[in-house]
């Protein structure tokens, strides 16, 4: 006997290039699509939801605390569909408040872990080399036509060699430590247990932090945003930190605090930063993080690419 066909509210624009790729492996008789085109869906449409994808375009350019009005009517179609099972959202991470409220009603929440882990992975790459490399320094010289030659103070030290501590241990953070092993840099993980691998790499848990952050050149951050990792670095993690050293944050910005980290920048006690992720998003026009010039702001793009869309696809489909 057929069984009855899922229902998944998916954007129009998604449906685009999901659609023929989920009736050739399901078949028509298993799967059926509500598109979404930036307006409410009625009563009895809702009803008939199962799944719902949340794609690169649902989310836009919204964030945790400012939502467009496409984004907030696609979460609020998911809490009031009652027959709702599943929801796949297209980041890797799924702490905005309304998958926790989700969660929180019993529902399947999913993300796209791995699906972006090489990009993001590429974007910490290029951090660590222009913080290194000063090109912050370099393009301000370039703006003000000063030839400025890398010497003396400004003399970049070798990545070879270089400890780094990164936070998380997932497909990105492992994607990241391959990377980083290329430029021959020594990597401790900082996960929720110190779990022995087959691997060389050194593993320590979350409370071991403070005692290994002052061996540290770097710290990378890439791990989920949990009881655990919020405030992880908080001033006391900062003020622990050896002189000069660096902050990549592709994590979530309320792993750090963020009024420390201004401080300790401003001071040069931390050498650089590079946050793909800040407290609140947007950040504020009149943040003294845009105008460091020991930092580089990305607004939450770390992960952008023009293949993720294929690759969510594929991990929606295989869910």
């Amino acid at each position: 006997m057929a069984t009855q066909a899922l229902n998944v509210l998916i954007s129009a624009k998604a449906l685009a290039y999901v659609r023929e790729a989920a009736r050739a492996r399901y078949g028509l008789d298993q799967i059926h699509f509500i598109p979404y085109n930036g307006r409410q869906l009625d009563e009895q449409t809702l009803a008939q939801v199962d799944i719902a994808f949340v794609s690169r375009d649902i989310t836009g350019r919204s964030t945790k605390y400012v939502l467009d009005p496409a984004t907030d009517s696609f979460y609020r179609m998911m809490e009031q569909a009652p027959n709702l099972q599943w929801v796949h959202v297209h980041s890797a991470g799924v702490d905005r408040p309304v998958y926790v409220r989700l969660r929180d009603k019993g529902l399947k929440v999913t993300s796209a872990t791995g699906a972006l882990s090489g990009i993001v992975a590429q974007s910490v790459l290029a951090a660590v080399l222009a913080l290194n490399r000063r090109f912050r320094f370099l393009e301000q010289a370039q703006r003000e036509h000063v030839w400025a030659p890398l010497l003396d103070e400004l003399m970049p030290a070798d990545l070879q060699g270089q400890h780094v501590v990164l936070a998380g241990w997932g497909p990105i953070g492992q994607t990241i430590q391959r990377y980083l092993d290329m430029l021959g840099m020594r990597v401790t993980v900082l996960r929720n247990s110190a779990v022995t691998t087959p691997t060389d790499i050194s593993m320590v848990s979350y409370d071991a932090l403070h005692r290994i952050l002052p061996e540290a050149d770097w710290l990378i951050l890439a791990c989920p945003l949990t009881e655990t990792t919020r405030r992880l670095v908080d001033r006391k993690a900062l003020d622990a930190m050896k002189a000069g050293a660096c902050i990549v944050n592709v994590s979530r910005g309320e792993v750090i605090d963020e009024a420390a980290l201004i401080e300790a920048l401003g001071s040069g006690h931390i050498g650089g930063a590079y946050l793909d992720v800040v407290e609140k998003e947007p950040l504020a026009s009149d943040s003294p993080l845009w105008d460091m010039p020991n930092v580089i702001v990305s607004p939450h793009t770390a992960g952008h690419s023009t293949g993720n869309e294929a690759r969510v696809a594929d991990i929606f489909l295989e869910t």
